[in-house]
């Protein structure tokens, strides 16, 4: 039930300032035998039978912590420490809304400001906002950041080919009408050597993924070497990163970006089906004045007390809003603490070997699954995920995986790229088991002819 807080005299003087006696009027060109339709609904359930049938209804789902899965693409199950959610799921946290009034707010702005000094360190930046809605929104702002920069002189965005489909999607959605030229990712073969050479004086940013979409490691000196070129252009290197990833690997602010974007779902968010998730977002101070999203900053009150407060706002739109440097008007604020809970929880010496155990995990996977006959895997290096050339097509083999092995098998690239054709992407996370990985190579035999 819902509670109208108009009394009788309210309902009336509304009543007469649209010019009708009762509230039946407002629904007069709604035929009489439309108005109150029958409804053919069952008749009503206890708590206890509603309670029953929901229970009965989630045995038909197969829990993703139950079922081995070596499904990556984007979002990844990870170990989360119990003190993550038992901080997170405090009221003064859970209930808090984006904080305008830092003389109430103190504590929540203080956990802001945290997560971005944690992020800023992680990716090698200078500045990192609070947040934005998940990987591909933070891309997408990013663009629109580097635009900002060259204040929209230039219009043309090179996305790479092996940047995560879906960001790509997104970075076009995004942009759609702003007459910005998208291109670089109309083939494979467009590497970080294609993308410099594509760059030229009317780029204003170029966005690559670090590891990439399929899993790959540049090496840094190929990272920085972009970065040069780009900056020769005039552009700004937009690197997408795995947070995780950066426990192990040389931060992209030490090899030349000017903003490093991505997901944070894996810094201590559950999978959750789909969100939500968290998008996190870095770059060098140059730009502070361009950039979208909340920042926190530490300052000094009255009294001389550490406080904290919400710095540059004049570029946000509840501020001004035609002049806002974005229209995205929420933090995820709760995420990004998840994110800060988890960073804080593990340290840098637990990230490093979170990581570390991510990396030794696929390459045992690689290792076990080479061994198989009829697959086959792309060499080269990679973090935790690497691309698998099966027999048959993957959706076949992934349809046989689960129903009879009981297995959630990788992602399947025909669906983003059609030159790769039976081509599986296999994800290992550190809670992924050697006896799963075992079972998972064997279980790739017995699919040879799906």
């Amino acid at each position: 039930m819902s509670f109208i807080p108009n009394t009788d005299a309210d309902r009336k003087r509304m009543l007469e300032a649209v010019g009708v006696a009762s509230a039946a009027e407002l629904f007069h060109d709604v035929p009489k035998e439309h108005r109150f339709p029958r409804l053919d609904l069952p008749s009503a359930l206890s708590e206890l039978e509603i309670l029953n049938e929901l229970d009965e209804l989630s045995r038909l789902n197969s829990p993703g912590p139950q079922t081995p899965s070596f499904l990556g693409a984007g979002a990844y199950r990870h170990f989360i420490p119990a003190v993550v959610d038992a901080m997170v799921s405090r009221s003064e946290f859970a209930t808090a809304y984006t904080p305008y009034q830092p003389e109430i707010s103190q504590g929540t702005l203080q956990a802001i400001f945290e997560y971005q000094s944690m992020i800023a360190r992680l990716t090698g930046m200078e500045v990192s906002n609070a947040s934005h809605y998940d990987g591909a929104t933070s891309t997408a702002e990013a663009v629109i950041m580097a635009l900002n920069v060259a204040q929209k002189e230039k219009r043309r965005v090179l996305l790479s080919p092996a940047l995560h489909p879906q960001y790509r999607a997104v970075v076009r959605t995004y942009s759609q009408g702003m007459g910005l030229t998208i291109s670089g990712d109309e083939s494979l073969a467009n590497g970080f050597d294609q993308l410099g050479s594509l760059c030229d004086e009317s780029t204003a940013c170029v966005v690559v993924q670090y590891p990439d979409f399929l899993g790959r490691i540049a090496e840094p000196r190929t990272l920085s070497a972009l970065a040069e070129r780009v900056h020769t252009c005039g552009a700004l290197l937009i690197v997408v990163a795995n947070p995780v990833a950066l426990g192990l690997l040389v931060p992209p602010g030490e090899m030349g970006a000017d903003v490093v974007a991505g997901e944070g779902q894996a810094l201590g968010n559950h999978l959750s089906f789909g969100g939500p998730y968290l998008g996190f977002f870095a770059f060098r101070r140059d730009h502070m004045r361009k950039s979208s999203g909340r920042i926190a900053g530490e300052t000094t009150d009255h009294d001389g007390r550490r406080s904290f407060v919400f710095t540059l706002s004049t570029r946000e739109q509840h501020i001004r809003r035609e002049k806002a440097t974005s229209n995205i008007c929420t933090n995820q604020s709760l995420n990004a603490l998840t994110a800060a809970v988890y960073l804080s929880a593990l340290g840098p010496r637990g990230l490093r070997r979170v990581a570390e155990l991510c990396w030794h995990k696929a390459h045992y996977a690689a290792s076990a699954i080479a061994g198989v006959s009829g697959y086959t895997v792309e060499q080269g290096e990679f973090f935790h995920e690497l691309v698998v050339r099966c027999p048959r097509p993957v959706q076949r083999i992934n349809a046989r995986l689960f129903e009879k092995h009981g297995i959630i098998g990788g992602y399947d690239l025909s669906q983003d790229y059609p030159e790769m054709k039976n081509a599986m992407l296999v994800c290992c996370t550190e809670v992924t088991t050697k006896e799963q990985i075992d079972r998972f190579a064997r279980s790739l035999e017995d699919c040879r002819h799906a």
